[in-house]
């Protein structure tokens, strides 16, 4: 009897753990032991840090994109199609034009999700780099942007690409210094917690580089709403904040398929060291879409990854699963144009913050090229 793998998405997570299955249960793949499908409703593949660099014009939003078949092995059965519905007691999904799939092991990778119509006037107001079209939106109209105020707002957490605002506002004081802008710029960064960033040691580190630049910090900031017409900002503390152009990092929320079947509130709840959903058997989740304590980050999507890949390996054979996942994040942050720094650490731990530096900054730019090295599992 064949023993059916399905994983629901064609993201980070999910291409990186299709060709560890690929190269993990080559030989029951081979036999016919073994079948895994990966289901995903988008023929590409999108890598999403690609858009920070967007709307400074160091990227487009092509080069953020390769289809989903050349990225993963053959031996893997790719269908395009989308659930609609899942059943963990039947292990059964259900499929857009009502067709069914079976399975005995199910990996949940589907990301998260963009809500900016959670806040009012946001849609209409605000501006993002956390998609394709807000990416050359906001890069079209950084390029007429020359006075006035400019804010960048992280409006909710947990959000994915958690050091990427901290990366934009720097990037953004660079590059409008480089066109001779900056004297004619107001920058402000808000965040909703009481320090720059979610994590201390990057908060800190943040804050004395704002100090550095001239950037203004509004902590405790947590947006209310947005009014396009008097461009102002009204939080839930009562203040007001005017601008000129509104950057948000905007609402995120999970799976509605998540929440139907039973398996958490959008997000997948886990155990944080097996993936395993804590509501349901043989069903695991990786990626944005489960509940874990640690950063939304293409990072953990490839370690997690590779720990139900083990497990999952482990199950087929008939063995006791003993991989487990850690926590571990690495990370590379922008500090302007042509300097970065880079993080790792794990459950637990708070990172150290290297001193930024241009070779910093071209591994990174290294790593996103080679980036699509390490979905094909090459890396």
């Amino acid at each position: 009897m064949t023993h059916d793998i399905v994983v629901v998405g064609g993201g980070t997570g999910g291409t990186v753990l299709a060709n560890r299955l690929a190269e993990d249960l080559a030989p029951e793949l081979a036999s016919g032991e073994a079948r895994v499908t990966l289901l995903t409703d988008d023929t590409d593949h999108v890598y999403k840090p690609t858009f920070l660099y967007v709307p400074f014009g160091i990227k487009t939003v092509d080069d953020a994109k390769r289809p989903v078949a050349e990225l993963v092995d053959d031996s893997i059965d790719i269908r395009y199609d989308r659930v609609t519905a899942v059943d963990p007691d039947a292990k059964r999904l259900d499929l857009r034009g009502g067709t069914r799939l079976g399975y005995d092991q199910l990996v949940l990778a589907m990301g998260a999700n963009l809500n900016p119509e959670e806040v009012p006037g946001l849609a209409e107001g605000g501006h993002h780099f956390y998609g394709p079209d807000g990416a050359e939106a906001l890069r079209d109209e950084l390029a007429t942007f020359e006075e006035g105020h400019l804010v960048l707002s992280v409006v909710g957490v947990p959000h994915m690409c958690p050091a990427a605002p901290v990366e934009f506002v720097l990037m953004v004081d660079d590059w409008l210094r480089q066109r001779g802008r900056r004297e004619d710029v107001e920058l402000t960064y808000t965040y909703p917690i009481m320090r720059a960033h979610g994590i201390q040691t990057i908060a800190d580190w943040a804050t004395d580089e704002f100090e550095e630049r001239d950037i203004n910090l509004e902590t405790f900031f947590n947006l209310e709403s947005l009014d396009p017409e008097t461009k102002t900002a009204e939080t839930m503390e009562g203040n007001e904040l005017d601008y000129d152009l509104f950057v948000a990092i905007p609402p995120h929320k999970g799976s509605d398929l998540v929440t139907e079947a039973g398996l958490g509130e959008g997000w997948v709840e886990v155990d944080r060291h097996t993936l395993e959903a804590e509501r349901a058997e043989d069903v695991y989740a990786i990626g944005d879409v489960a509940d874990v304590p640690t950063s939304k980050a293409g990072s953990v999507a490839h370690y997690e990854a590779g720990t139900v890949a083990q497990r999952i390996t482990s199950r087929v054979r008939g063995e006791t699963p003993t991989a487990y996942y850690d926590g571990k994040t690495v990370c590379f942050l922008e500090a302007g144009l042509d300097r970065a720094t880079f993080v790792e650490f794990a459950y637990g731990d708070e990172p150290v913050v290297r001193e930024p530096s241009k070779p910093l900054h071209w591994a990174k730019l290294g790593y996103n090229e080679s980036y699509w090295l390490t979905a094909r599992g090459l890396l």
